[in-house]
């Protein structure tokens, strides 16, 4: 009860203060959003569904409401355009962590705070940005070598057990980041696990399985796939299944519906817990915390928990 209380002040007094901001200026704050790519998958459409509810829910928000469709060139013109538009703060879920850094700072320059949601961009653009919105990449990588390495020794298997790695998008912040948590993590959990591959499935299942089918030929022993997320690793998943691969233990890092099914079905070991609904309105709710001049913790993270087999019955089924 103390936690909910602790949270129902907060959450008051940012209320209060983003209304005292939109007092100011006019009546209404005005937040634009220029998202990665919502067509790629079921979690960016689901989070755009929420940021808009949320914003439409909020009578002192006004939003203009964009999409890169995974397009860096487009990303950065939609910048342009939000600072042309004069927008109150900028929302960005970066299509490459390096490559958007001069059009953040160019909305820093003109005044405009910005805000980083779900994937942070490159350290050296973190001058330029108020606050990042979204979950701790490197530990969900590292939460998910943990959950893999739990597994290798339950079955025995932790001094000789060989994995495939199947990364996201390259150049995409996340993507980096949960692959470092992974590979830093795992040796230290599972010393003698081997990483014999990585490659890139670009947040697609269908490419996902292509990769495995890959795997598959070139390697006649794997006993787990690290996939950046649930997406990916059931695409991994069905390219096992048609080669008549059994036993192979599949770990994601972000828990989809498909990565829910397959756990139940037993066919999918494990991931980490992660909502686009919490996603969306932590980002929408950092914009109003920083136009209100409310301490926002630059790293503004929230948590993502292990979803195994084990214990999948404490959690609802995603969404996406």
């Amino acid at each position: 009860m103390k936690i909910r209380t602790i949270l129902a002040v907060t959450t008051a007094a940012a209320t209060l203060a983003g209304a005292a901001y939109a007092e100011s200026h006019g009546g209404t704050m005005k937040i634009g959003i220029t998202q990665n790519n919502v067509g790629v998958d079921s979690y960016q459409t689901t989070y755009e569904k929420a940021f808009i509810e949320a914003a439409e829910a909020n009578d002192m928000v006004e939003t203009v409401v964009l999409d890169a469709g995974g397009d860096v060139a487009r990303q950065i013109a939609q910048m342009e355009d939000l600072i042309q538009q004069e927008v109150d703060a900028i929302i960005i879920w970066p299509t490459n962590g390096e490559a958007v850094i001069p059009a953040v700072r160019k909305a820093h320059q003109a005044g405009i705070p910005v805000i980083v949601t779900n994937s942070n961009i490159a350290e050296q653009g973190f001058d330029f940005v108020k606050s990042f919105s979204g979950p701790d990449n490197i530990t969900q990588g590292a939460r998910s070598a943990e959950i893999m390495c739990d597994k290798f020794k339950d079955m025995g298997i932790e001094d000789e057990a060989q994995v495939v790695h199947i990364t996201g998008q390259p150049g995409y912040t996340t993507a980096i980041e949960r692959a470092k948590g992974f590979e830093d993590r795992l040796p230290e959990v599972c010393p003698n696990v081997t990483v014999v591959d990585t490659q890139p499935g670009d947040w697609n299942r269908e490419k996902s399985q292509q990769v495995m089918e890959a795997f598959l030929v070139k390697y006649d022993d794997i006993d787990g796939v690290y996939a950046g997320d649930d997406n990916m690793g059931v695409g991994a998943l069905n390219a096992a299944k048609a080669a008549g691969r059994e036993g192979i233990i599949f770990v994601g890092a972000t828990n989809f519906a498909v990565g829910y099914e397959a756990m139940a079905a037993g066919d999918y070991w494990g991931s980490i817990y992660q909502s686009p609904v919490d996603d969306a309105k932590a980002a929408l709710q950092t914009a109003i915390d920083v136009l209100g001049g409310e301490d926002v913790p630059f790293l503004n993270y929230f948590d993502t928990p292990k979803i195994t087999q084990d214990n999948m019955d404490e959690f609802t089924k995603p969404v996406f």
